[in-house]
């Protein structure tokens, strides 16, 4: 399985400086990179090699691909490269986006197209953040807010040269998407480490961090985009929890920017259900092993426009409310 990370920020956040020292690292020298515009990339001089049709060779041993209307056909013509043995074997791929780009379809993709089932698997969302112009961008770009509010990582770029103002800035992510760990790069760089995700199962890895999460979970605000978390002591139904995601994507839809949580499926006590999902687009649910502590409940975090924690609580006692009723109506009836 080739693990997928896309890359994110708005114009001039530092995306471009960042993918370069990534792709020096070792553990990064068999990666494809995708980029969405070419003109904007800019890769420096000194990292091209040579260049046939539309592959890059780059002198780390990476390979770099304009990307083409269609994301499905540009990945599909990457991997049947491969297996051709017409570029290197990658082992990974990284996405870079326009710095204008809305990143959900690309995620929507990768969560989705049986193209890619058993071939490619999302490692998360990397989203750069520029410490000097971040705040003045977020206020006039809407897109750089839903970039950031997607994000499983938030890298925080040219902080030397904006001390002063990246403690709001800091403030006002944290604000927008407090479950994405906000890490900051010295002069473009950071660990590679940080870009490790788990390549099998990022929602599972996720879920266990929702796991260990401490107890008081948080209700958070800003630019409409809120942070609902709701727990659940008792098991969930498997009927229960698809009717939910059901009625969230049809009431919310876009607000909805996105929903992750770990669930203790009645049906499955021993092993939790993790749910992934981008807008109106779910992942299919993946399972964990075991539950990686004592704690069992289910945890469900959406971050949202306009929606609220305790409408998504009454949705989902709603819901449990009318399955126990239907079962109890079908045991009924057979007695």
């Amino acid at each position: 399985m080739t693990g997928v990370l896309v890359l994110t920020g708005f114009l001039g956040s530092g995306k471009t400086t960042l993918l370069r020292h990534l792709l020096a690292a070792p553990q990064f020298s068999r990666t494809a990179v995708i980029i969405n515009e070419f003109g904007e990339i800019g890769l420096d001089h000194e990292l091209i090699e040579t260049s046939t049709d539309q592959f890059i060779a780059l002198t780390t041993g990476c390979l770099c691909c304009k990307l083409r209307s269609d994301l499905v056909a540009t990945l599909d013509d990457m991997l049947r490269r491969r297996e051709e043995g017409v570029v290197p074997p990658f082992t990974r791929v990284v996405i870079e986006t326009s710095g204008l780009a809305d990143p959900a379809p690309i995620l929507q993709t990768l969560m989705i197209d049986t193209n890619f089932s058993g071939r490619l698997a999302l490692n998360g969302l990397i989203t750069t953040v520029d410490a000097l112009n971040g705040a003045g961008t977020l206020e006039r770009e809407a897109v750089s807010v839903k970039q950031a509010a997607l994000a499983d990582r938030l890298i925080l770029t040219k902080s030397d040269l904006a001390e002063s103002g990246s403690v709001s800035l800091r403030a006002r992510l944290a604000r927008l998407n407090h479950m994405a760990p906000l890490l900051t790069a010295d002069h473009g760089c950071i660990d590679p480490d940080v870009f490790e995700l788990d390549a099998s199962n990022t929602n599972a890895k996720w879920g266990r961090e929702l796991v260990s999460d401490e107890p008081d979970l948080h209700h958070v605000h800003d630019d409409g985009i809120e942070t609902c978390a709701i727990a659940r002591e008792e098991p969930i139904h498997a009927v229960t929890l698809s009717l939910f995601l059901e009625a969230l994507a049809e009431h919310c839809g876009a607000d909805m920017l996105r929903l992750k949580g770990i669930v203790h499926i009645a049906e499955s006590p021993e092993q939790p259900a993790v749910v992934h999902g981008v807008q109106h687009i779910f992942h299919p649910l993946e399972w964990l092993p075991r539950w990686p502590s004592e704690d069992r409940r289910s945890r469900i975090v959406v971050i949202g426009r306009r929606i609220r924690r305790r409408w998504i609580e009454l949705l989902l006692t709603g819901i449990q409310a009318e399955v126990q009723d239907a079962g109890a109506a079908k045991m009924t009836a057979r007695a």
